[in-house]
């Protein structure tokens, strides 16, 4: 059977522009792990794809956790003695801890600062701070904003509610030939943060549009989840489905300069490790990184007790960018170019293990002839091309049902797709069966 070679490339100019438009219009959102604004982040995207909401009320225990108190906010600022909001959550909901419970009072400037947070090695930064899972409140400004505060009393308000609601995530699964699954999440988790947040969800939700117009030989189930307790909380709800599991990416960090980097799953050698590296490497300068128990969802799927087969696609990772977690991971820090560039090689590593299969030459003894089926014309046409010429070659010999078509790309140095059009070529003239 051929791949059927759906067309997964695109238009990365054009893409660059709507993805950029998309992160955009999802900026202003204040955003936790729980709230109306994960519930709005989720209804904005689905403009993009269809998605189901689940809500998984608080109080849920999630194997060792237990789902959270909903939060919400409506305002937050810190006035100094003439009325001024000398901290303000209108200019920028990073000024205020995430999940900080209600709070209005007057104190001192001493009194305050115990909940007020800076970077004093990026004074004109504010910094994104939470508090998840202990009862707190407080307030982010840059340190050159608090060096300016004058002693004497301030009037402090957080009108916040941490109550019993749902945590809240979007899912979309979109059916192929077999019932073998890639998995696809991103975090939705965060406020005002464009790298570390919304690159990742939004060029998800534009990697599943693109796939919903295709034929596809695998299934795929797209995640937008809260980090940590969110997938957490779809494992607890989903280990029947979890054997299905076949391949899995998880998405962050796309939209920065730097150059592409893949972390291993814990298995290091699964066969989306194998199609995600690959895919680099042609694609040029990359990072891949060994797995590691910290990161972002990976650490839950490849826990143990569950050692799925997934890996994560960043460009320059968390922690290694200097305005990782602050107020300059803003709309200036990403690039619509690499956008649609980190679009562009996921959506090739969803080609690669798409059309990945094992098949066997049926003339295996010497060369055949290519010239008596159209395979080898030195007048136009794509035989034309070398490449394509090797990649026939490479295919026809390693073709022996048990290297894969992934395996002769890596062998023969050649792109995945060429070797893949090499394939249906020979198996369209008889040569060449598929066993795998």
């Amino acid at each position: 059977m051929s791949s059927g070679l759906p067309d997964f490339e695109v238009d990365e100019q054009v893409l660059g522009k709507q993805l950029f438009d998309c992160i955009t219009d999802l900026f202003p959102i204040c955003r936790s792990i729980t709230g109306d604004g994960v519930r709005e982040t989720l209804a904005r995207l689905a403009r993009v794809v269809p998605l189901t909401t689940h809500e998984v009320p608080s109080g849920t225990p999630v194997f060792d956790w237990t789902v959270p108190d909903e939060w919400n906010i409506r305002d937050a600022y810190v006035k100094n003695a003439r009325g001024e909001r000398v901290i303000d959550f209108r200019r920028s909901n990073l000024h205020v801890v995430n999940y900080s419970v209600p709070f209005r009072g007057r104190m001192s400037l001493e009194e305050l600062r115990p909940h007020l947070f800076t970077l004093p090695e990026q004074p004109d930064r504010v910094p994104y701070r939470t508090s998840y899972y202990q009862r707190n409140w407080g307030f982010c400004l840059s340190q050159n904003q608090l060096d300016a505060l004058a002693e004497g009393e301030y009037e402090v308000c957080i009108d916040s509610s941490l109550q019993p609601g749902c945590l809240t995530y979007g899912e979309l699964t979109i059916p192929g030939g077999s019932t073998e699954e890639v998995l696809v999440s991103a975090h939705i988790c965060h406020p005002s943060l464009a790298n570390d947040n919304l690159s990742g969800a939004v060029i998800a939700a534009h990697a599943a549009r693109r796939l919903q117009s295709l034929s596809l030989r695998l299934s795929y189930r797209f995640l937008f989840i809260p980090a940590t307790i969110g997938s957490i909380a779809w494992l607890s709800a989903n280990e029947a489905r979890v054997p299905g599991i076949r391949y899995g990416l998880v998405l962050a960090c796309l939209g920065d300069p730097g150059p592409l980097t893949y972390k291993r799953s814990r298995r290091s050698d699964a066969k989306i490790d194998q199609a995600a590296i690959h895919v680099l490497q042609q694609l040029g300068e990359h990072e891949v990184l060994e797995f590691s128990p910290y990161g972002y969802d990976e650490r839950q799927f490849c826990s143990p007790g569950f050692d799925l087969p997934v890996g994560r696609l960043s460009r320059t990772p968390h922690g290694r960018f200097p305005e990782y977690h602050t107020s300059a991971d803003n709309l200036e820090f990403i690039q619509p170019a690499q956008l649609a560039k980190s679009l562009s090689a996921c959506l090739e590593i969803f080609e690669v293990i798409e059309k990945d299969r094992i098949c066997l030459n049926r003339k295996p003894n010497c060369e055949p002839q290519l010239s008596k089926y159209g395979l080898y014309d030195p007048i136009g046409g794509v035989a034309e091309s070398p490449e394509f010429r090797m990649a026939i070659l490479w295919v026809l010999n390693l073709s022996d049902g048990r290297h894969s078509l992934l395996d002769i790309a890596e062998r023969s140095g050649l792109r995945f797709r060429q070797i893949a059009l090499a394939a249906d070529a020979l198996s369209e003239h008889g040569l060449l069966e598929n066993v795998q």
